[in-house]
């Protein structure tokens, strides 16, 4: 093969990032891809075509320099390029790491119409990290005080980015968060091994050192209610991003039953709580047959906890094809590797115990995939008389989260959805309450994190242009 023709098979193909063996890792909690090395980065970034009109910057939820900061890495400029990216991203080592960039940045990318697009989120991961490591972390220049203070409801993606928005600005700003830990959902939902839990830390210090107050243990609803924090104590508006944790069941026979959790609880017990330690205050059933309902990155991350406890044998049971899952390649991936058994086009019917009330097996009954429906997704169909059943002694529900209701409840002043979710229009976060602001999954409903860090940011912008 000459020269040119490996340059062009190069250019087409991404530099692939070093992972722990699918053995080795289904047995720790350890973060799964190694990153990049220095030159694995330099050797990937130039592939970057540098678009004119870079389509990648606008498939971006937080309109982070693509192009710009993938320059900066070709050239070797790891600090600068980490800088580029905190102009516009405040959580750059997070997305990276959990970010569906494939659906988003990468997916506008020229290069994947012919091969494989520019690994924007491996190089953001690989920047932010670089940063940290070499304790090159830099604290940018912040607008003078300006005697106004902002109260932030909830320390996830929503919250922190708002809050980063504004304290930059000049803002007064205080994070509430309900938990012990601040992080929200990037703490208690997602697994060490896929976003280890000192990053998280690592970037909510960075924000902290912008100036940033979190008060711990604070329920908005209960410690005190939006009403108190803006009429009481002082601030002159309230951004709500407390998210989506309340749990959603099936509604069938035997979801009461010992051994039957539902993933939120199941995951927080893990990831927040710590419960895979031999000490833990906290502890979880970890069950010889684990079978996950569900076919989302929660399910994903639910059945490869289980194998991580000490399951003999983790199970996923999805209603729809691999085709409508709505988890990352790469998660699912991932899971295949790592031993995860799927039980597809199948959905369960009810849940079984023993004579002592603890789960034995679960019932399910196969589908078939008709007409599309709202999502867009094929409606899957039970298929008469195909009923079987799975031996398990844990069930986790994996079906999504809805808002919890505890500050709409306390704020009537609030518009809520059918759903639960908050009113707030997408293009500036205002609520139907003056002063108030709410985005994330408290509005939307269950989705990303870049999303929900988008919807951060505009809020934020809003309040800064009202304020």
């Amino acid at each position: 093969m000459n020269t040119s023709q490996n340059t062009t098979e190069k250019r087409f193909q991404r530099i692939p990032m070093r992972e722990q063996d699918p053995s080795e890792r289904s047995g720790n909690f350890n973060e799964v891809p190694f990153g990049y090395s220095e030159e694995e980065a330099v050797a990937e970034a130039q592939r970057c075509l540098k678009c004119k009109k870079p389509l990648c910057v606008q498939g971006c939820p937080v309109n982070v320099k693509i192009p710009e900061f993938i320059g900066l890495i070709a050239e070797g400029k790891f600090a600068e390029a980490a800088q580029k990216l905190k102009e516009t991203n405040a959580l750059p080592a997070i997305c990276g790491r959990v970010c569906p960039q494939e659906e988003q940045c990468e997916s506008k990318c020229i290069l994947g119409k012919k091969g494989d697009p520019v690994a924007v989120g491996n190089l953001e991961r690989f920047a932010a990290d670089w940063e940290r490591q070499h304790g090159e972390v830099t604290i940018p220049k912040k607008k003078l005080p300006n005697g106004k203070k902002v109260a932030v409801i909830g320390s996830g993606p929503a919250g922190l980015t708002c809050a980063g928005e504004l304290v930059k600005d000049g803002f007064d700003v205080t994070i509430f968060e309900a938990l012990h830990e601040p992080g929200g959902v990037l703490v208690y939902g997602i697994p060490e091994f896929r976003l280890p839990k000192q990053i998280v830390r690592q970037e909510i210090n960075y924000l902290e050192k912008l100036g940033v107050r979190i008060e711990k243990n604070f329920i908005v609803g209960k410690t005190a209610t939006i009403d108190d924090l803006l009429n009481e104590e002082g601030f002159c508006a309230v951004f709500v991003g407390s998210g989506a944790g309340l749990p959603s069941f099936m509604n069938i026979k035997g979801e009461n039953l010992i051994g039957v959790y539902s993933a939120n609880e199941y995951l927080t017990r893990s990831n927040l709580m710590k419960a895979f330690q031999n000490n833990a205050h906290t502890p979880i059933m970890k069950g010889k047959r684990v079978v996950t309902v569900g076919g989302g990155n929660v399910a994903m991350d639910s059945a490869r906890t289980a194998l991580r406890l000490g399951a003999e044998k983790s199970m996923i049971v999805y209603r729809r094809s691999e085709t409508e899952m709505p988890a990352r390649k790469a998660e699912v991936h991932h899971a295949k590797e790592e031993g995860i058994e799927f039980h597809l086009l199948c959905n369960p019917v009810e849940i079984e115990g023993n004579e002592d009330g603890f789960v034995q097996n679960i019932k399910c009954i196969k589908m078939e995939l008709g007409e599309p429906d709202n999502s867009g997704r094929r409606s899957p169909k039970p298929v008469a008389g195909s009923e079987f059943d799975l031996d398990c002694d844990v069930v986790i529900i994996a079906i999504g989260n809805k808002p919890n209701p505890l500050i709409p409840s306390s704020t009537p002043q609030l518009k809520v959805s059918k759903w639960g979710t908050i009113e707030a229009d997408e293009s500036n976060g205002k609520t139907s309450m003056k002063k108030v602001y709410a985005g994330g999954d408290i509005v939307t409903g269950a989705a990303t994190v870049i999303l929900a860090m988008g919807a951060g940011k505009i809020a934020a912008k809003s309040i800064i242009e009202e304020l």
